[in-house]
């Protein structure tokens, strides 16, 4: 259920939102240009794209080693800048998020805790590193559970940049004749 309020709010944000211009997101090319969820919301309301989400804490050493080379890989980063708008979000923020009229908290839990966007997109299996994919209205397209090389990813990205998913091609299609730059 709260999978499709979240849905719901995203789309009428992108459709109602009153904002006139977007700076062009990554426009070097050369890095990601990482948002927050709220500021990839706003420009999704100007020039709709899919997003990735990378859900990470502090203290994830596979995160951190994303974080430091699939993400740095410059293959990866163009793509990115070029297809998606690109939100990092610390499972653990302690911020409170502001999605339209909905409020996301910090629930404490035990020593640690999460805030309630992270357990949102992740339905509740809080693992990390986790990349969530939503298409250009923010539905959930999937979540990719564990850490993944620039190769990988790169493919992962194209499958879902490319529409694969939609025109009926399966991953292990699309895997087969798929030929990424990265070697």
């Amino acid at each position: 259920m709260q999978k499709f309020i979240l849905s719901f709010v995203l789309c009428l944000l992108v459709v109602f939102n009153p904002i006139t211009s977007v700076q062009n997101a990554g426009a070097s090319g050369d890095k990601v240009e990482w948002l927050s969820f709220e500021e990839a919301v706003k420009r999704s309301a100007v020039e709709p794209r899919k997003v990735i989400i990378d859900v990470y804490t502090d203290w994830c050493g596979w995160c951190k080693k994303m974080d430091a080379t699939t993400f740095q890989h410059p293959e990866v980063a163009k793509y990115i800048s070029k297809n998606y708008y690109a939100v990092r979000l610390n499972a653990e923020t302690r911020d409170t998020i502001h999605v339209g009229d909905m409020i996301f908290k910090y629930v404490p839990q035990g020593r640690g805790g999460s805030n309630e966007l992270a357990v949102t997109l992740l339905d509740g299996k809080m693992s990390y590193p986790s990349i969530v994919f939503m298409d250009e209205k923010f539905n959930k397209i999937q979540t990719l559970p564990g850490y993944r090389d620039a190769k990988t990813l790169d493919q992962i990205l194209n499958f879902f940049g490319q529409n694969a998913y939609v025109k009926g091609i399966s991953w292990e299609q699309f895997q087969k004749t798929y030929q990424s730059p990265i070697q």
